[in-house]
């Protein structure tokens, strides 16, 4: 089984443009855990964890930093087992400010990417950056991130300890085998994962809805909206 989804967002702004950026990052599951039930889990923004300190604020959307624990993931997730390391950081500092990542408990058997995603430059490892780019840090050790230009830097760390399983994906599916895959489709097509409610793919809402979200036929709505 899986889930059909649907990312839809509000338009914040009548008068201007509404940009929107957004990380799609996808966490792979063991193949034990490929077929269990779906789940899902909303994020809503004001309820996920941020550390601020002077010129740096770091936004915590998966594991743990300085005692603080990012909200729950989906029960089957490879995020749900602090054994497997998984986080990911944002961080946000202003012109001259610096922060440090911790080492990774568990040392050299983890994997840790930093993504240099927006500002001038940047000092990430002692070693200076001017374009975006994607480094690969040694998780065994701290790592300082310095903003050495006049604008925001902003960065993206992905962390967590390997599956070591074969991968093969293909569309929106992620298995282990192209059988495994051809399955996956047929799956689909026979089931439509439990359909999708309504008559449009791009439905539009009307905008005095807000945000909201709704999985199994039940609405959720974020902690500062009165319904």
């Amino acid at each position: 089984g899986g889930i059909v989804h649907g990312e839809m967002f509000p338009l914040v702004n009548k008068d201007k443009a509404n940009p929107l950026r957004l990380f799609q990052i996808w966490l792979n599951l063991p193949a034990r855990s490929k077929m269990v039930e779906p789940a899902f889990e909303m994020h809503w923004a004001e309820s996920i964890p941020k550390i601020k300190e002077p010129g740096a604020t770091v936004t915590l959307y998966a594991g743990t930093l300085q005692g603080i624990q990012a909200l729950n993931p989906p029960p089957a997730s490879w995020a749900s087992d602090p054994a497997n390391e998984v986080a990911i950081y944002h961080v946000a500092l202003e012109p001259g400010a610096s922060w440090t990542i911790p080492p990774a408990a568990g040392g050299s058997s983890v994997n840790r990417y930093i993504y240099f995603v927006d500002g001038s430059k940047t000092k990430i490892c002692d070693r200076d950056f001017s374009s975006h780019s994607l480094i690969i840090l040694k998780p065994e050790v701290e790592c300082p991130l310095q903003n050495t230009g006049s604008d925001e830097v902003q960065v993206l760390m992905l962390q967590g300890k390997p599956i070591n399983e074969p991968v093969v994906q293909h569309g929106p599916f992620v298995m282990n085998t192209r059988q495994e895959i051809q399955q996956a489709f047929m799956d689909y097509q026979r089931t439509q994962f439990g359909g999708w409610p309504w008559p449009d793919d791009a439905v539009i809402f009307p905008r005095e809805k807000g945000r909201f979200a709704n999985f199994g036929g039940k609405e959720e709505y974020p902690p500062s909206c009165k319904q």
